[in-house]
């Protein structure tokens, strides 16, 4: 089984966390004409509440995951949630655009304190660490789970009734949450020795990450050339040196250098990466493609994403028993080959592209490779990581998933800009993305040959062990997955 019995209510209430989280992302991605209309937005601000949530849920990840490794996993679930919910609240009775934006924001904080601690509540919930792998396994496909969600029911709920109505969902899921909160374990060992909070290093990163995040987003409308992209680029990039340069300098650094040295959870970062930025270019691009190019409404643009969404069910439920049997490497690799044959099809992109024909097989291909590249990479990016450490890890996994979706898309978007029609450029960003992830399952791939036997999820190779001793990092895969 892939969770324990008596833990299913505490996974799913997690799970939809989870799911929840990356869904407020997507939340306004269909509707965002109709809410610039409304406040009378011009492209700039259109871009900036498109980015906010974004911008802060990724800048302030890492901070989010000290602080659960610092206070524990349900006090910090709780504060997020409890953010979550003021926020959306505010969103969907914003009287304008400053209201809406500085809502976003918010949001954005109050998640970048809830993912890593949830988390590190799973971990409380799966100690045996056999129960914990098959636990992110599952949760490796929740992320793009929300994403399409979101998707669905941004375009419906819009069209039906208003957009301000899709922020009753994070506020709902956040007092469900908060309610039953209670049940949950703490995720705060005995005995266990409180980290540091390295407040320079986070503020740093938080600074770093932000600028970057945003250059890369203003590259999309002014170019990779203007000042109000590479301004904000340069003092992200000299921000983030800075950090790496001050984190070895620490006695208890934000992120240790040692932490991402580990072949594996580099390689599954790069998967993740990889996987968001294809998933979240499709969920672009083609919504652009109906609405503008083949006239599409929005309810039917949400509509022609059922397949996709079926796709990936199935393919979730299946991804978590495979990585059992197959062991997360072949999993990961597997499924970003399937991924990318998946955007290699909708490369193929035309003017006159039918839904059936043309764009369907894509549409079916990419979700299932991806449920399976995220399962096996969420088990890869976590494996091996000490108690202490459960916050860090997941805050780093959260990252790279939001890193695709703003620096893949961002360079994407740019590639497509030099095509001379839009269809020829939506079609060039859906083939180079389709290439970076057939090198990335070949870089998984190789990882695994390298390797000395059956990668084991919960390896220690290349983690931070200045704490704590490493266990044998290989096992035989039957006995590592055994319940």
């Amino acid at each position: 089984m892939s969770v324990a019995t008596a833990d299913r209510p505490g996974f799913a209430l997690l799970g939809g966390v989870q799911a929840t989280l990356i869904f407020t992302i997507m939340i306004l991605s269909v509707p965002l004409p109709l809410v610039a209309r409304e406040f009378g937005l011009g492209p700039s601000g259109v871009l900036l509440l498109s980015a906010a949530y974004g911008l802060s849920f990724s800048a302030l990840l890492l901070l989010g995951g000290r602080l659960t490794d610092r206070h524990g996993g349900r006090r910090m679930l709780r504060v997020g949630l409890v953010l979550l919910a003021a926020a959306s609240l505010a969103c969907a009775l914003a009287p304008g655009y400053p209201v809406l934006l500085a809502s976003r924001f918010a949001q954005g904080v109050g998640a970048a304190l809830a993912a890593p601690a949830a988390v590190a509540v799973v971990r409380a919930l799966h100690p045996e660490p056999a129960h914990y792998r098959r636990a992110m396994a599952t949760w490796g496909g929740l992320s793009v789970l929300g994403a399409t969600a979101g998707n669905l029911l941004s375009g419906a709920v819009a069209a039906c009734v208003s957009w301000r109505w899709l922020f009753a969902v994070p506020v709902l899921v956040a007092l469900v949450g908060l309610a039953r909160s209670g049940s949950l374990p703490t995720a705060e060992p005995a005995g266990r020795r409180r980290p540091g909070l390295d407040l320079p290093g986070a503020a740093l990163a938080t600074a770093g990450v932000c600028a970057a995040s945003y250059g890369l987003v203003a590259s999309t409308e002014h170019g990779w050339r203007g000042p109000e992209a590479v301004a904000p680029l340069a003092a992200g990039l000299f921000l983030l040196l800075a950090f790496a340069a001050a984190e070895r300098r620490t006695a208890d650094p934000l992120l240790p250098p040692g932490f991402l040295a580990d072949r594996h959870r580099a390689t599954a970062l790069a998967a993740v990466t990889a996987t968001a930025a294809g998933t979240a270019l499709t969920s672009l691009l083609l919504a652009l493609y109906l609405q503008q190019v083949r006239g599409w409404g929005v309810l039917a643009t949400s509509a022609a994403f059922l397949p996709y969404a079926g796709a990936l069910l199935a393919a979730g439920r299946l991804a978590g028993p495979l990585t059992a049997r197959y062991g997360p490497v072949a999993v990961t690799a597997g499924g970003l080959a399937v991924a990318g044959a998946g955007l290699g099809l909708l490369a193929r992109l035309a003017p006159g592209s039918g839904y059936v024909g043309g764009l369907l097989p894509g549409l079916l291909l990419l979700p299932a490779g991806a449920a399976a590249a995220f399962a096996g990479a969420a088990v890869l990016a976590t494996g091996g990581v000490p108690p202490e450490r459960t916050g860090l890890a997941a805050g780093v996994l959260n990252t790279a998933m939001e890193l695709g979706p703003t620096a893949g898309v961002a360079a994407l978007m740019a590639l497509a800009a030099t095509r001379p029609t839009v269809v020829g450029g939506y079609a060039a960003a859906f083939t180079a993305a389709a290439v970076g992830l057939a090198l990335t399952a070949l870089a998984v791939a190789t990882l695994a040959r390298r390797s000395n036997g059956p990668v084991e999820a919960g390896s220690t190779e290349g983690a931070d062990t200045t704490k704590t001793t490493s266990a044998p990092a290989r096992t035989n895969r039957t006995e590592e997955y055994s319940s």
